[in-house]
């Protein structure tokens, strides 16, 4: 937990004013920068929405989304209550991704309301001056650069200086025998976005450049270790688009590496850190960004419930609970008897970290979240299917799960229940509104 609340020191001030302008939404009463009458009601929640499934399947958005938004925003095209988008998707930029979602859902969106897979790799700054290999779709190279990284070369530009390394295909081997081209800096670190769309190109420069600690001029040292750091977004293991059963996301490509690099090493492949959902990474950041909207509104009342929705028993039910668990470990140091009840079942304080250790390992911004709880709500228009059998007894469907979440995150049954189910996000937004007794005016 200390390595990964550490890397919040680096976090970025959030530029709101540039976001809306870009996303053409002006005026003082406009997104979320209008003042509120008192009149109106104060949420004390806040929302976080997954995208694919929950919104979309593919480029097709569901109908209830729509629906959903409109109990969402007022009159003046203003969010009632505040609103996240976290998904794992990792191949544009967020304010492309506030773009598509203005246009399918019909309200003005910004891009500080979007947290992509990759967001939090602006934090690691240390990595930012270094020279990094960059695997994934769409203009990564571009989204590389906006994350503040300096020094950034591609899959291709590897493959372009180093033709004779990519011998999968046949019909792309080089038809005479070239020398490399050694033009490029030695790789220092490497950072996967998402599904690159060539697996065995992408599989086998990548291999290269971690057997080979970055200088592909060199040969395979299966014994060296370790090797260079490796940072990945997006663990989704699959993914809802348009069609009837769910398809491969970057999990699937990452389990396919892990199992290559073991094989041709004996060692298991370690990441410098894993991002996207279910890390707390990214539900502590999405957990800023709801505080940040409460600020500007002006809305008094401090947040203190996200209602996480998404499709995914294993990224989205399970990240959500794990933040939850992480709030109400930090409302126990704050409890007595909490404290005391955490020791008995434990039989150690080592258990409960100390308030003073905690606050000093977070910017004094993010330390402390006004959020007490993180619910999850699992709706049905994506990867889980309410229809799916499962064995009758219970000990035995514990047993049974097929865990889909990421090799580094331990299967904990409790992290995969939901705390509702509905059948789409409109019954969820209803749902939530319900709970909290919540009527927007």
């Amino acid at each position: 937990m200390r390595g990964l609340l550490s890397f919040y020191r680096g976090l970025y001030t959030l530029s709101n004013r540039q976001a809306r302008r870009k996303a053409g939404i002006v005026g003082s009463r406009c997104g979320l920068c209008g003042t509120p009458s008192t009149s109106k009601p104060q949420p004390g929640f806040g929302l976080l929405f997954d995208i694919d499934g929950v919104l979309v399947r593919g480029r097709l958005p569901i109908p209830a989304a729509k629906k959903a938004f409109e109990k969402l925003v007022d009159s003046q095209g203003q969010f009632v209550v505040p609103v996240v988008f976290v998904t794992n998707a990792g191949n544009c930029l967020r304010q492309t991704k506030a773009d598509q979602l203005s246009h399918i859902l019909g309200v003005p969106i910004t891009q500080d309301q979007v947290i992509m897979s990759h967001s939090p790799l602006r934090m690691f700054k240390k990595f930012h001056d270094k020279c990094v290999l960059v695997s994934g779709q769409g203009p990564v190279l571009e989204i590389a650069k906006n994350l503040g990284f300096k020094n950034v070369m591609s899959i291709d530009m590897l493959r372009e200086s180093y033709p004779l390394l990519d011998m999968v295909d046949h019909n792309r081997r080089p038809k005479l025998p070239s020398n490399p081209i050694v033009t490029l800096s030695k790789v220092e670190a490497v950072i996967l976005f998402g599904e690159p769309v060539r697996w065995e190109t992408n599989l086998q420069l990548i291999i290269d450049i971690l057997l080979t600690n970055g200088n592909l001029s060199s040969v395979h040292q299966t014994q060296k270790m370790p090797h260079l750091p490796l940072l990945a977004c997006n663990m989704d293991l699959m993914w809802m688009a348009e069609a009837h059963s769910p398809r491969f996301g970057h999990g699937t490509f990452l389990v396919c590496l892990e199992n290559i690099y073991k094989k041709i090493t004996g060692k298991d492949l370690k990441y410098e850190a894993l991002m996207g959902k279910p890390s707390e990474l990214t539900y502590h950041f999405a957990e800023y960004l709801i505080r940040s909207q409460a600020m500007q509104r002006q809305w008094k009342l401090p947040v203190t419930s996200l209602y996480a929705i998404g499709d995914n028993l294993m990224t989205d039910i399970y990240g959500a609970n794990l933040y939850n668990r992480y709030l109400e470990e930090r409302a126990a140091r704050k409890n007595p008897k909490a404290v005391a009840k955490m020791v008995a079942a434990t039989g150690s304080t080592a258990a409960v970290p100390r308030e003073e250790e905690m606050d000093s390992l977070w910017e004094s911004e993010l330390a402390l979240p006004s959020a007490t709880s993180c619910k999850s709500v699992l709706v049905c228009t994506g990867v889980y299917n309410p229809k799916a059998e499962v064995p009758s007894d219970a000990n035995r469907c514990i047993k049974e799960t097929v865990f889909h979440g990421h090799r580094d995150f331990r299967f904990d049954p409790a992290l995969v229940e939901p705390g509702h189910v509905v059948q789409d996000v409109l019954e969820a937004v209803d749902l939530i509104f319900e709970q909290e007794k919540f009527v927007p005016q």
